[in-house]
């Protein structure tokens, strides 16, 4: 079976509207990114998208808007991570909370509601089912990532090198701590309906870590984090058309690829350290 042309497919309206929903996710999956990288809240964002999980299944079954439900779900469990690990969340107490959330939504899908086939789109997304709401919402979302970075990115940046910089420099350390979890949470909402609660990292770890092998500036670092965002999303994607496959899986697996083979790249070179200075 030959690829369809890419020209075909921009023909096709559900397409248009799922590139633009990939761009948008990208923008705020590749700002995002970037400060999740630097701040080491990895499992943190993947933590987030899944345990939405419960919280979809409930609004399926009641016929509720599963996005509200997935932003009350999102951000209760960014507050309460933030709160149990005093300010900066731990992996023990993101696992613990992960492992909860996961295991409830598993018996709702399964024992409660019994959800069926709705279950695989609600862990790995869709590019059929996307519509304006969906375009709306993560265009809000890449918008607070943009104004977030801008407003408090020298904040994230000093904590990010040097968690007691911030202090010393008089920033608003919790605050903006705080606020990036929000963000982070808002943006891992907004992925949901395209890459589905299980694969959220596709769009806010992996391409802000291909980016680190090579960036030599924090400025660098959030440019290159949106070019391998919106390559690795557009690429997945088109696959995802081609093949008749969920986006979510394939983006996933474009960008541990991309990932892979610049790190191969990198191994006889080491990559160069980041200058907190240039995110100024």
């Amino acid at each position: 079976m030959s690829p369809p042309s890419l020209f075909d497919l921009l023909e096709l309206p559900v397409f248009r509207t799922a590139a633009l929903e990939i761009g948008l996710l990208a923008i705020a999956g590749g700002l995002l990114g970037t400060w999740i990288v630097l701040r080491r809240l990895a499992f943190f964002a993947h933590a987030t998208g899944t345990a939405t999980f419960p919280g979809l299944v409930v609004a399926e079954a009641a016929g509720v808007s599963p996005r509200l439900a997935a932003l009350v779900v999102g951000l209760g469990f960014a507050g309460s991570v933030e709160r149990a690990g005093a300010r900066r969340p731990t992996d023990a107490v993101t696992a613990l909370a992960l492992v909860a959330a996961l295991g409830i939504g598993v018996v709702l899908a399964s024992d409660v509601f019994e959800s069926g086939a709705a279950v695989d789109r609600l862990l790995f997304g869709t590019a059929i089912g996307l519509g304006g709401a969906d375009v709306a919402f993560s265009a809000v979302a890449a918008a607070f990532a943009a104004a977030g970075t801008v407003t408090l990115g020298r904040a994230w940046t000093a904590t990010g090198f040097d968690p007691g910089a911030s202090t010393a420099l008089g920033l608003p350390a919790r605050h903006s701590d705080r606020a990036l979890l929000v963000l982070v949470a808002l943006a891992a909402v907004a992925s949901l309906p395209a890459v589905g609660a299980l694969l959220v990292a596709a769009l806010f770890v992996t391409p802000a870590a291909t980016a680190r092998l090579f960036a030599r500036s924090v400025t660098g670092l959030l440019a290159g984090s949106v070019v391998v965002a919106a390559a690795v999303g557009g690429a997945g994607l088109y696959t995802s058309f081609w093949l008749d496959l969920p986006p979510g899986p394939v983006v996933a697996v474009m960008g541990a690829v991309a990932y892979a083979s610049c790190a191969a790249a990198t191994t006889v070179r080491p990559p160069t350290a980041l200058r907190p200075r240039e995110a100024r």
